[in-house]
């Protein structure tokens, strides 16, 4: 086949820095693509069927015993909304693709943010994906990791490339507080802004700044942006309970001892190293790259590794935000290595090719990406799969006991494992209410602290079951309440690897 003038031209513009670029989103696109395991997902697509169904957001508690009516500060009711209707219109398929879709946003404007070559770029976002991986799930969370990456682009457009589009922000909370908590972190990205460039002023005299520093005036106008968007947080269903909601949360003190994303992350399994990767590789590339580091920079690396070393849940939005700020300090260092001749070839090659053989290196990086397309295609494909979802859930989730608990329909009042409440929500709700599920911050210390003590069988276990009116309970096989259950002379009444159903009494005893 003869390839005209346009043809050659267009396949020698495909070089491999473009090859690289678009290598590194197709991997992103498939790395996020998963099979939702986050169990807090179910009672989300709960509460969404019932918002959808009602017509207006879900405020009060439905969903268990032990909070009935209760107010509930429902933060997430719109993602919700998108969650069930994802699922009800492409079932599983849905919400894998919407969590691919979501990242790979998340990282385009990332990138946008960021200096240095392709390679390097592409490097330090696979470091930030990684570091972020462990919190990528199905959940309205994810949104907020979008929301952060929109918010440092706004405020990146205005320090590094003068553009204001400090406008958009207001509408951005709006859409935010109806979406997820995490609109705290997005002030607190303002709050770090404001005050690096703070910094960047009392330090310009002393030290010279390279980088662009904000003026007053623009700054001036940052903060009243700020509170115009804390003043929107209240257009929502809660009003101005979102203003403290999610400090109110952080004060919820059985949190860090229940829930593992609040907890300080374990650095000692791999697929959390790559925050130490990351954190090391900043302290190396400002230390070697010549270039002092911006002080809206330095304050925002150091706010959110803060954050990320007291909650793991913190681990994506510390990448988010450090992944420019590493770049900046790479790009000066590939820099200064242009400048040694020794190399200089290495890092700015000096090959040049005629524009044929150029056409068919595209052509060869074509093809490469053609392979790197269908193997990310054949890798998707499975967590789009119903039957390889289901078979997921059957092995992390107690799929068999609630089958007995439909088909058997037991009397009285739950007791059930923390990590389990969401799917009980959405299989057993409303013939059954749970004991406990994700939202802690309906629950708070009361509960969840009963909870706790009934979970490792406390003295004040049974009596706290009394208290509770549970007649059966949902948990694990082993553990100190499975042995204190059959102590008391509960019976099991369905037993799997997984999961058992305890009852006070047998039916007929």
């Amino acid at each position: 086949m003869r390839l005209s003038p346009l043809d050659v031209s267009a396949l020698a513009r495909f070089d491999t820095r473009k090859l690289a670029v678009a290598i590194l989103f197709v991997g992103l696109f498939a790395m996020a693509v998963r099979v939702p395991t986050d169990t807090d997902l179910w009672w989300h697509l709960q509460a969404g069927r019932v918002t959808l169904e009602s017509g207006h957001p879900l405020q009060t508690d439905l969903f268990s015993h032990t909070r009935q009516g209760a107010r509930w500060v429902n933060h997430s009711w719109l993602s919700q909304v998108l969650l069930y209707g994802l699922l009800d219109r492409f079932s599983y398929a849905g919400r894998a693709r919407w969590v691919g879709a979501g990242m790979t946003a998340t990282f385009v404007l990332v990138y946008a943010q960021m200096e240095a070559d392709p390679f390097a770029r592409a490097f330090i976002m696979f470091l930030a994906a990684s570091t972020s991986a462990v919190i990528w799930t199905a959940r309205p969370q994810l949104l907020s990791f979008l929301l952060i990456a929109v918010v440092g682009y706004v405020l990146y457009l205005l320090k590094w490339r003068g553009k204001n589009r400090l406008w958009l922000l207001p509408l951005l909370f709006v859409l935010w507080v109806n979406l997820h908590a995490g609109y705290a972190l997005g002030f607190l990205l303002i709050g770090c802004f404001l005050a690096g460039e703070l910094l960047n002023h009392l330090l310009a005299k002393s030290i010279p700044a390279k980088d662009p520093v904000v003026g007053w005036a623009q700054l001036g106008m940052v903060l009243g942006v700020a509170l115009l968007s804390g003043l929107m947080l209240a257009s929502n269903p809660n009003d101005t309970q979102t203003w403290t909601h999610p400090w109110e949360t952080l004060r919820i003190g059985v949190l860090q001892d229940l829930i593992q994303e609040w907890q300080s992350p374990d650095f000692h399994p791999l697929y959390t190293q790559p925050f130490i990767w990351m954190l090391l590789a900043l302290l190396g590339a400002v230390g070697l790259s010549g270039r002092r580091i911006d002080g809206t920079d330095l304050v925002t690396v150091g706010a959110f590794a803060y954050a990320a070393l007291l909650a793991g849940r913190n681990l994506g939005p510390f990448a988010i935000v450090a992944a420019p700020v590493l770049s900046r300090h790479v790009a000066a260092i590939l820099t200064r290595l242009g400048g040694v001749p020794a190399l200089r070839s290495l890092v700015r090659p000096q090959t040049e090719f005629s524009p044929r053989l150029q056409a068919v290196f595209g052509a060869v990086n074509v093809l490469i990406l053609a392979l790197v397309v269908a193997l990310a295609a054949w890798k998707v494909s499975l967590p789009l799969r119903g039957s390889y979802n289901e078979q997921v859930q059957r092995e992390s989730l107690p799929v068999g006991a609630v089958d007995w608990i439909e088909r058997e329909r037991p009397d009285g009042r739950m007791f059930n494992r923390y990590g389990w409440g969401g799917y009980l929500v959405w299989r057993l709700w409303p013939e059954h209410q749970v004991f406990v599920d994700g939202r802690t911050d309906l629950y708070r210390d009361k509960v969840l602290g009963d909870y706790v003590e009934i979970q490792t069988a406390s003295p004040r276990a049974m009596e706290l079951l009394e208290e509770y009116g549970v007649s059966w309970a949902v948990i694990r096989p082993e553990g100190p309440l499975a042995t204190l259950l059959e102590c008391e002379g509960w019976e099991p009444a369905y037993r799997d690897d997984l999961a058992v159903v305890w009852l006070r009494d047998l039916p007929g005893s």
